[in-house]
């Protein structure tokens, strides 16, 4: 079983840009959904993944993730997929945590947000001047939502 632990964070500024070290597209979109988990098929570069998730409120919830050929998550994402959302994920080292930086494209252009990925969720972690306000408890801020109801028209 996986289980995955998340904060995510509005941005205060674009300061964290210089300290980038690796940026990459994502597409993604959303097979189906429910109250308890969702589908989801995400495109990154040269690599694929249907990805499960459970739908629980908060920093902590499972998630499992398996490898699906290129052409198939096309087709999926093409055929199958609802609304898709497209950013642009940098990747920023601060403190030994890597916080994965995701700047929309499309629907929800304008919107960026800051994740990090913990081992347990009272884990201590170095909070970076251009850090804002703590979202991960906040539904608007998921990418499921997001496909539902893009930043856009909030």
């Amino acid at each position: 079983m996986s289980r995955e632990i998340e904060r995510k964070f509005l941005l205060k500024n674009d300061r964290w840009r210089a300290s980038v070290q690796q940026s990459r597209s994502l597409r993604q979109g959303y097979l189906c959904g429910n109250e308890r988990a969702s589908v989801r098929v995400r495109l990154e570069d040269r690599e694929a993944n249907l990805n499960i998730k459970s739908a629980t409120l908060g920093v902590e919830r499972l998630e499992f993730e398996y490898p699906v050929p290129v052409d198939d998550a096309r087709l999926l994402l093409s055929e199958l997929a609802g609304q898709v959302v497209e950013k642009t994920r940098h990747e920023v080292t601060v403190g030994g945590h890597c916080w994965e930086i995701d700047e929309f494209a499309g629907a929800n252009a304008g919107l960026v947000v800051a994740e990090i990925e913990l081992d347990d969720a009272d884990e201590p972690f170095d909070r970076p001047d251009w850090l804002g306000e703590e979202v991960s408890e906040d539904p608007r801020y998921y990418n499921t939502e997001l496909a539902r109801h893009p930043y856009s028209r909030w």
